[in-house]
């Protein structure tokens, strides 16, 4: 389990990489990929923890009926999502971006916000 946590952990220390490089070369799609990638090892990463936590049995056994599926489905939507926003940014470098942050911001403040938490 810590080997995962250090991979998505790597996932993380790595982004500022590709955030500088879209920053830098903001018209350029291939630094749009490089910036979704990161975003998508980072997920990928976060579900490769969650899957190894439910295999080895470290879910607490008084935790809610439906956390399993809700983290599943919070992962991959979320991933999803950004996958989508990457297809966007293939035709509109601006529009993808936006589209990736708001999902990224949805994610960070959802929980907070009653209308957005059911999403």
């Amino acid at each position: 389990m810590s080997w995962l946590h250090f991979v998505f952990l790597a996932a993380i220390t790595v982004l500022p990489f590709p955030r500088r490089l879209l920053a830098e070369f903001f018209t350029l799609r291939t630094a749009f990929l490089l910036y979704w990638l990161n975003i998508a090892f980072a997920g990928a990463s976060v579900l490769a923890c969650w899957i190894y936590t439910e295999r080895a049995g470290l879910v607490r056994a008084d935790a809610p009926q439906g956390v399993s599926h809700a983290t599943w489905r919070r992962i991959v939507i979320a991933q999803l999502l950004d996958a989508l926003g990457a297809a966007l940014g293939y035709f509109s470098i601006p529009l993808g971006i936006a589209f990736i942050v708001a999902v990224q911001l949805n994610y960070a403040i959802a929980p907070r916000l009653p209308v957005l938490s059911k999403l």
